[in-house]
């Protein structure tokens, strides 16, 4: 998958491929995936494109408030061959004219205490003072539909609150995954399934490691990017 990125704004990284494997693993007990797919905060696409990529019976639908990161997601749809319907504007004001099988998205969860970036296409994708982490599970329970699938990552330290507001809302955690960056230090990341409507249990599957005790890629890291498959060209836009 080719996929263009800006040269000097925000750049996907290894989060999205280590949450695209944990949507893999989570479909499998799942025999046949459609409907209509969103992926919130799409960047230059890539997230959507991966999914409807691999369940081509999904109908992907992308929303995206940045006038370069839509340019992008239109160009790297179209040089993949997936068809996408881009929602333009900020995801909590959008009034979407459905509602959605599947949700997924790498949403901006960077702390607004964290020092930020000056450039503001990286503030916009990386702080969520841009999309709170309440309001942003607040309205993904409005436009789920009942059994639907809502599939995002966040910062470890959030996790209660991640709980908290999906118990309230009625959406269950199906599934977590914690990323560790190495096998010596604490998980950064966690990733999560929640089911609209489900009473299952919560599973936690194996803990993801990024690197290795001599600083290379895990090997089960290098494995996920061989199932990704993305090619990255840094674009000017």
């Amino acid at each position: 998958m080719l996929l263009y990125q800006p040269k000097n704004g925000y750049c996907y990284n290894s989060d999205t491929h280590f949450l695209f494997s944990f949507i893999l693993q989570n479909l499998k007990i799942y025999k046949n995936i459609k409907g209509d797919l969103l992926d919130i905060g799409s960047g230059s696409g890539i997230l959507g494109l991966l999914v409807a990529r691999d369940f081509n019976k999904l109908n992907l639908h992308q929303v995206e408030i940045q006038d370069d990161f839509i340019f992008l997601t239109n160009k790297n749809s179209a040089i993949n061959n997936i068809d996408s319907t881009i929602y333009k504007g900020d995801f909590l004001k959008i009034d979407f004219d459905k509602k959605f099988d599947m949700i997924v998205s790498n949403p901006p969860f960077y702390p607004h205490s964290v020092i930020k970036s000056e450039n503001n296409s990286k503030k916009i994708a990386r702080y969520n003072d841009n999309l709170p982490l309440k309001d942003f599970i607040t309205k993904v329970s409005k436009i789920l539909n009942n059994n639907g699938k809502f599939f995002f990552c966040y910062d470890v330290k959030f996790l209660s609150d991640i709980m908290l507001h999906c118990k309230n809302l009625k959406l269950n955690i199906e599934s977590l995954q914690f990323l560790y960056p190495n096998s010596k230090k604490e998980a950064s990341l966690v990733m999560i399934m929640v089911k609209k409507g489900s009473k299952t249990l919560m599973k936690i599957l194996p803990p993801a490691i990024m690197f290795d005790d001599d600083g290379e890629f895990a090997t089960s890291t290098n494995d996920i990017y061989k199932i990704c498959n993305t090619h990255s060209i840094k674009c000017d836009i």
